[in-house]
Protein backbone atom coordinates (compact mmCIF):
# COMPACT_ATOMS: atom_id res chain seq x y z
CA UNK A 1 0.00 0.00 0.00
CA UNK A 2 2.92 2.34 0.80
CA UNK A 3 3.81 2.60 -2.78
CA UNK A 4 0.75 3.32 -4.30
CA UNK A 5 -0.43 5.55 -0.92
CA UNK A 6 3.18 7.72 -2.54
CA UNK A 7 2.38 7.46 -6.04
CA UNK A 8 -1.28 8.98 -5.71
CA UNK A 9 0.09 11.54 -3.45
CA UNK A 10 2.61 12.16 -6.40
CA UNK A 11 0.16 12.00 -9.00
CA UNK A 12 -2.58 14.47 -7.48
CA UNK A 13 -0.04 16.82 -6.30
CA UNK A 14 0.03 20.57 -7.76
CA UNK A 15 3.92 20.55 -8.57
CA UNK A 16 2.92 24.68 -8.68
CA UNK A 17 1.67 24.88 -4.93
CA UNK A 18 4.72 22.75 -3.60
CA UNK A 19 7.08 24.80 -5.31
CA UNK A 20 5.09 27.69 -3.87
CA UNK A 21 6.18 26.63 -0.31
CA UNK A 22 9.31 25.55 -0.84
CA UNK A 23 12.41 27.18 0.41
CA UNK A 24 14.51 26.23 -2.29
CA UNK A 25 12.32 25.26 -5.48
CA UNK A 26 15.59 23.58 -7.66
CA UNK A 27 15.79 21.11 -4.65
CA UNK A 28 12.17 20.61 -4.52
CA UNK A 29 11.94 19.65 -8.25
CA UNK A 30 15.26 17.17 -7.79
CA UNK A 31 13.45 15.49 -4.93
CA UNK A 32 10.01 15.48 -6.71
CA UNK A 33 11.51 13.80 -9.78
CA UNK A 34 13.76 11.32 -7.85
CA UNK A 35 10.46 10.05 -6.10
CA UNK A 36 8.87 9.71 -8.96
CA UNK A 37 11.72 7.60 -10.61
CA UNK A 38 12.07 5.97 -7.65
CA UNK A 39 8.19 4.96 -7.51
CA UNK A 40 8.00 4.37 -10.75
CA UNK A 41 10.54 1.54 -10.45
CA UNK A 42 8.63 -0.06 -7.62
CA UNK A 43 5.40 0.21 -9.32
CA UNK A 44 6.88 -1.42 -12.50
CA UNK A 45 9.04 -4.23 -10.19
CA UNK A 46 5.03 -4.72 -8.76
CA UNK A 47 3.37 -5.25 -12.34
CA UNK A 48 6.67 -7.43 -13.08
CA UNK A 49 5.14 -9.97 -9.75
CA UNK A 50 1.96 -9.78 -10.91
CA UNK A 51 2.14 -10.79 -14.24
CA UNK A 52 4.03 -13.63 -13.05
CA UNK A 53 1.54 -14.57 -10.44
CA UNK A 54 -0.84 -14.08 -13.15
CA UNK A 55 1.13 -17.01 -15.18
CA UNK A 56 1.13 -19.12 -12.31
CA UNK A 57 -2.70 -18.51 -11.55
CA UNK A 58 -3.12 -19.63 -16.03
CA UNK A 59 -0.94 -22.84 -15.24
CA UNK A 60 -3.42 -24.05 -12.31
CA UNK A 61 -6.20 -23.25 -14.48
CA UNK A 62 -5.11 -25.66 -17.09
CA UNK A 63 -4.22 -28.07 -14.47
CA UNK A 64 -7.21 -28.18 -12.84
CA UNK A 65 -9.42 -28.08 -16.02
CA UNK A 66 -7.14 -31.24 -17.25
CA UNK A 67 -7.95 -32.86 -13.97
CA UNK A 68 -11.53 -31.89 -14.66
CA UNK A 69 -11.74 -33.67 -17.69
CA UNK A 70 -9.31 -36.53 -16.37
CA UNK A 71 -12.20 -36.85 -13.39
CA UNK A 72 -15.09 -37.08 -16.65
CA UNK A 73 -13.18 -40.11 -18.20
CA UNK A 74 -12.39 -42.03 -15.52
CA UNK A 75 -16.38 -41.34 -14.66
CA UNK A 76 -17.20 -42.53 -18.04
CA UNK A 77 -14.95 -45.47 -17.55
CA UNK A 78 -16.13 -46.38 -14.27
CA UNK A 79 -20.01 -46.30 -15.86
CA UNK A 80 -18.88 -48.71 -18.72
CA UNK A 81 -17.62 -51.48 -16.24
CA UNK A 82 -20.88 -50.96 -14.28
CA UNK A 83 -19.34 -49.72 -11.38
CA UNK A 84 -21.78 -46.95 -10.67
CA UNK A 85 -19.96 -46.47 -6.67
CA UNK A 86 -16.90 -45.39 -9.02
CA UNK A 87 -18.12 -43.30 -11.68
CA UNK A 88 -20.05 -41.40 -8.75
CA UNK A 89 -16.58 -41.18 -6.85
CA UNK A 90 -15.46 -39.89 -10.44
CA UNK A 91 -17.81 -37.17 -10.67
CA UNK A 92 -17.51 -35.79 -7.04
CA UNK A 93 -13.66 -35.38 -7.85
CA UNK A 94 -14.76 -34.10 -10.57
CA UNK A 95 -16.47 -31.56 -9.23
CA UNK A 96 -13.78 -30.47 -6.82
CA UNK A 97 -11.38 -30.10 -9.74
CA UNK A 98 -14.49 -27.50 -11.30
CA UNK A 99 -15.09 -25.38 -8.43
CA UNK A 100 -10.99 -24.92 -7.78
CA UNK A 101 -11.26 -24.11 -11.82
CA UNK A 102 -13.64 -21.21 -11.18
CA UNK A 103 -12.01 -20.22 -7.55
CA UNK A 104 -8.89 -19.71 -9.57
CA UNK A 105 -9.95 -17.86 -12.22
CA UNK A 106 -12.09 -15.69 -10.28
CA UNK A 107 -8.81 -15.05 -8.42
CA UNK A 108 -7.53 -14.62 -12.45
CA UNK A 109 -9.83 -11.69 -12.63
CA UNK A 110 -8.64 -9.83 -9.68
CA UNK A 111 -5.34 -9.99 -10.80
CA UNK A 112 -5.57 -9.42 -14.38
CA UNK A 113 -7.75 -6.41 -12.82
CA UNK A 114 -5.03 -5.23 -10.81
CA UNK A 115 -2.46 -5.43 -13.80
CA UNK A 116 -4.27 -2.82 -15.80
CA UNK A 117 -4.55 -0.74 -12.90
CA UNK A 118 -1.23 -1.08 -12.33
CA UNK A 119 -0.55 -0.29 -16.10
CA UNK A 120 -2.32 2.92 -16.19
CA UNK A 121 -0.86 4.03 -13.17
CA UNK A 122 3.00 3.47 -14.93
CA UNK A 123 1.35 5.62 -17.84
CA UNK A 124 0.37 8.23 -15.64
CA UNK A 125 3.31 8.55 -13.39
CA UNK A 126 5.36 8.93 -16.82
CA UNK A 127 3.50 11.38 -18.36
CA UNK A 128 3.79 13.67 -14.63
CA UNK A 129 8.17 12.78 -14.72
CA UNK A 130 8.33 13.73 -18.46
CA UNK A 131 6.37 16.88 -17.65
CA UNK A 132 8.12 17.51 -14.21
CA UNK A 133 11.60 17.19 -16.30
CA UNK A 134 10.98 19.22 -19.14
CA UNK A 135 9.66 22.20 -16.94
CA UNK A 136 12.62 21.32 -14.24
CA UNK A 137 15.37 23.72 -16.36
CA UNK A 138 12.92 26.63 -16.62
CA UNK A 139 11.71 26.30 -13.35
CA UNK A 140 16.01 26.53 -11.96
CA UNK A 141 16.66 29.32 -14.52
CA UNK A 142 13.27 31.57 -13.05
CA UNK A 143 14.74 31.07 -9.82
CA UNK A 144 18.51 31.95 -10.65
CA UNK A 145 17.01 34.89 -12.36
CA UNK A 146 14.69 35.91 -9.67
CA UNK A 147 17.66 35.42 -7.34
CA UNK A 148 19.87 37.98 -9.63
CA UNK A 149 17.80 40.21 -9.90
CA UNK A 150 16.93 40.40 -5.85
CA UNK A 151 20.38 40.76 -5.41
CA UNK A 152 20.54 43.92 -7.73
CA UNK A 153 17.34 45.35 -6.31
CA UNK A 154 18.97 45.15 -2.73
CA UNK A 155 22.01 46.61 -4.34
CA UNK A 156 20.73 49.30 -5.38
CA UNK A 157 18.66 50.35 -2.68
CA UNK A 158 21.50 50.11 -0.35
CA UNK A 159 23.35 53.26 0.87
CA UNK A 160 26.48 52.36 -0.43
CA UNK A 161 24.83 53.13 -3.95
CA UNK A 162 24.25 56.39 -3.07
CA UNK A 163 27.67 56.99 -1.19
CA UNK A 164 29.20 55.98 -4.16
CA UNK A 165 27.01 58.64 -5.90
CA UNK A 166 27.75 61.49 -3.52
CA UNK A 167 31.51 60.72 -4.02
CA UNK A 168 31.38 60.91 -7.67
CA UNK A 169 29.56 64.34 -7.43
CA UNK A 170 32.44 65.35 -4.90
CA UNK A 171 35.03 64.53 -7.73
CA UNK A 172 33.32 66.18 -10.55
CA UNK A 173 32.88 69.10 -8.90
CA UNK A 174 36.36 69.28 -7.23
CA UNK A 175 37.86 68.75 -10.78
CA UNK A 176 35.40 71.64 -12.14
CA UNK A 177 37.07 73.53 -9.84
CA UNK A 178 40.94 72.63 -11.21
CA UNK A 179 39.65 73.59 -14.86
CA UNK A 180 38.69 76.42 -13.82
CA UNK A 181 42.32 77.54 -12.05
CA UNK A 182 43.73 76.48 -15.33
CA UNK A 183 41.39 78.84 -17.13
CA UNK A 184 41.96 81.83 -14.56
CA UNK A 185 46.02 81.45 -15.52
CA UNK A 186 44.87 82.12 -19.35
CA UNK A 187 42.99 85.46 -18.74
CA UNK A 188 44.46 88.30 -20.34
CA UNK A 189 47.35 86.13 -21.88
CA UNK A 190 46.12 86.21 -25.74
CA UNK A 191 47.82 83.54 -28.08
CA UNK A 192 49.86 83.99 -31.10
CA UNK A 193 46.49 82.91 -32.86
CA UNK A 194 44.40 85.43 -30.94
CA UNK A 195 46.75 87.99 -32.18
CA UNK A 196 47.04 87.07 -35.97
CA UNK A 197 43.02 87.44 -35.62
CA UNK A 198 43.19 91.07 -34.42
CA UNK A 199 45.59 91.50 -37.07
CA UNK A 200 43.05 90.40 -39.04
CA UNK A 201 40.27 92.36 -37.74
CA UNK A 202 42.31 95.40 -37.88
CA UNK A 203 43.00 94.66 -41.32
CA UNK A 204 39.56 94.55 -42.57
CA UNK A 205 38.53 98.00 -40.35
CA UNK A 206 41.53 99.92 -42.23
CA UNK A 207 40.18 98.48 -45.63
CA UNK A 208 36.67 99.47 -44.47
CA UNK A 209 37.96 103.21 -43.35
CA UNK A 210 39.97 103.63 -46.67
CA UNK A 211 36.84 102.87 -48.94
CA UNK A 212 34.48 104.92 -46.70
CA UNK A 213 36.99 107.96 -47.18
CA UNK A 214 37.53 107.31 -50.92
CA UNK A 215 33.23 107.39 -51.06
CA UNK A 216 33.40 110.97 -49.29
CA UNK A 217 36.42 112.04 -51.92
CA UNK A 218 34.32 111.27 -54.83
CA UNK A 219 31.25 113.07 -53.27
Amino acid sequence: MGIFSRFADIVNSNINAILDKAEDPEKMVRLIIQEMEDTLVEVRSTSAKTLAEKKELVRRVDTLKAQVNDWQDKAELALSKDRDDLARSALLEKQKSADAVAAVESELDHVESHIEKLQQEVTTLQEKLADAKARQKAIILRQRSAESRLEVKKALDSSKVDDALNRFERYETKIDGLESQIESYDLGKQTLADEIADLQKNEKIDDELAELKKKLANK
